[in-house]
């Protein structure tokens, strides 16, 4: 995929690095880690295989602008920062909670206003409309012509991307048997499930309550090709508490792991509730002797 004036490269393929942990090894389960954590330095992981397709179609259509959403932690907004500051195409951010308002920024969402992301904050029910026509509607009679991008990046576009990742694992020297990525909106799991094709399982853990993330992946893939895709399943139950929730035993989980296997410490809104779970049914038996399983580090 090539990519955009301004924006570097990104390192395609990632690498898919194996280590050793007792708690899988002793269920016959081999762990690799596919690092998408280290695919560019500034969109790393999913962001880059799902913003690159939609950066690419706002340029092309002439806009100077791109408009998205995401909470006070939204991993999604950062990126979107980033890659308006690499491109020069302007950022609008509508973030949940409009209490937040008259607040300090957090590192979050202080590192968007930096990258020169225009911050905009909204109820939480006005949030629940961002995509209605109407509520879009006015977001473009107070901003302007922009391209909206949205919750989480998932869209055809950044379906399609993803399915690149699939693709990537199917093309190693032992492609695993199943894969496994923490989901937020569900792009990511939809596109890698496609590319990995029928015979290699993906495995999604939602980081979010709620139970709604099986019917979005479907309705992505069905808008990106044409039905369902691939064989893959939802590890519910796995949330810690909700998005950004962050509990003691996941916080020494993801210290502990970064120690065993000389890490960088996971991210922990997403890639550490991942492995926790990973681990928990691996040793539960849910992964059969035998099994290769990647776990996606997408940073």
């Amino acid at each position: 995929m090539t990519t955009l004036p301004g924006l570097p490269p990104a390192a395609l393929p990632s690498p898919l690095q194996e280590i050793h942990d007792d708690r899988f090894a002793r269920r016959g389960v081999r762990l690799l880690l596919k690092r998408d954590d280290l695919l560019h330095p500034d969109l790393p992981g999913n962001k880059w295989r799902k913003l690159t397709p939609n950066l690419r179609a706002a340029t092309e259509g002439g806009h100077r602008t791109l408009l998205t959403f995401g909470g006070a932690w939204s991993n999604h907004l950062r990126a979107t920062a980033a890659a308006g500051r690499l491109t020069g195409l302007a950022t609008i951010g509508v973030v949940r909670g409009d209490e937040l308002a008259g607040r300090p920024l957090n590192e979050s969402l202080a590192r968007c206003a930096a990258d020169g992301m225009r911050l905009h904050f909204v109820s939480r029910a006005a949030y629940r409309r961002r995509t209605e026509p109407g509520f879009l509607a006015g977001l473009r009679d107070r901003f302007g012509d922009f391209f909206a991008v949205p919750e989480g990046g998932s869209n055809t576009a950044a379906v399609r991307g993803c399915a690149a990742l699939g693709r990537e694992l199917l093309d190693a020297p032992h492609p695993p048997d199943v894969t496994a990525v923490a989901c937020g909106t569900g792009g990511t799991l939809a596109g890698l499930a496609a590319g990995l094709g029928p015979r290699h399982r993906a495995l999604g853990v939602p980081v979010l309550r709620g139970g709604f993330l099986g019917r979005s992946v479907l309705e992505l893939q069905t808008a990106a090709f044409g039905g369902r895709r691939g064989d893959w399943s939802l590890a519910e139950g796995h949330h810690h508490g909700g998005f950004a929730r962050v509990p003691a035993p996941l916080e020494a989980f993801a210290e502990d792991f970064a120690a065993r296997h000389g890490l960088p410490a996971p991210d922990r809104v997403y890639v550490a509730k991942l492995l926790f779970a990973l681990t928990a049914l691996a040793q539960q038996g849910a992964f059969t002797e035998g099994t290769v399983l990647a776990a996606v580090i997408t940073g």
